[in-house]
């Protein structure tokens, strides 16, 4: 290469070589490539994402779904829990724990002394966290198809059922990620898992909304996956309800300005420190 070109290569400052950045998308392509990557060789962190919410699906439905027909006959209890599982499966799985033995490993502070855009360090990961929570959505849904749930909105609800989901689960991962920023503590980020309980159980997860006692209700009216399961079972059994996916999307909406905030910020505070 002549040095004509190694000059339009590579902007040269005295004696100093500096690396050109590459632009944004390329580096968010090349952190989501990499974390996906490295999800065959972390089983542990996926195989129990599919394993847990079917058996909760499988056991909710055994339990309760003679019972809660029996009260109301044209209730559909298996339509009703498969948003519940698609929830189970989606929540609280991202590429956390991944990011977290990069900053003990020292390998995310090597990209902090790359021109890589600061930003696609933390969205390249969120974008293999959607590939990924996609992916689990869909044995999930063949399931429920097997086992006779149809969508009342047809194969575009079932996309937008699974897409919701996603979404929800990706705001979800700013949580994660912002303790594993804050802390760079991989036991910290383990056990971040028990924001996801006040989220999954203290809703509508296994009988309506007007089956619950009164406390119970009251805390499910203020909890925000309330109106993301109400939004996801209208598809399935309602039809397009623009008030209830209105009232899902805010939900997600709301959920993720607050976990992005806090990861962000996390992030933040990481680069200033490395």
């Amino acid at each position: 290469m002549s040095a004509e070109t190694r000059s339009a290569a590579t902007p040269v400052v005295g004696n100093d070589v500096r690396a050109r950045p590459a632009g944004f998308l390329h580096d968010l392509i090349s952190v989501a490539i990499r974390a996906l990557k490295l999800i065959p060789r972390d089983p542990e962190s996926v195989i129990p994402a599919l394993v847990v919410p079917v058996f909760f699906f499988v056991v909710n439905v055994g339990s309760l779904q003679n019972l809660t027909e029996a009260a109301d006959p044209n209730f559909n209890y298996i339509a009703f829990q498969l948003p519940v599982a698609i929830i189970f499966a989606v929540t609280g799985v991202s590429r956390a724990s991944t990011l977290v033995l990069d900053i003990q490993g020292g390998y995310f502070d090597r990209m902090l002394m790359t021109p890589m855009n600061r930003l696609a360090l933390l969205l390249g990961l969120m974008v293999a966290d959607f590939a990924l929570v996609v992916a689990l959505s869909i044995p999930v849904v063949i399931l429920g198809l097997v086992l006779g749930v149809t969508f009342a909105t047809g194969p575009l609800g079932m996309l937008a059922f699974v897409l919701l989901a996603g979404c929800w689960g990706v705001v979800f991962t700013g949580f994660p990620y912002a303790i594993a920023l804050k802390t760079g503590n991989p036991a910290a980020v383990n056990s971040s898992f028990i924001l996801f309980f006040p989220f999954a159980f203290l809703t509508t997860s296994f009988v309506p909304k007007e089956a619950l006692t009164g406390w119970l209700a009251t805390i499910a009216t203020y909890n925000p996956v309330t109106y993301l399961l109400a939004a996801l079972r209208s598809l399935i059994t309602v039809g397009w309800d623009a008030t209830a996916l209105f009232q899902g999307i805010a939900a997600v909406a709301l959920v993720g300005l607050l976990s992005m905030t806090l990861a962000f910020r996390s992030l933040r505070g990481r680069v200033r420190r490395g």
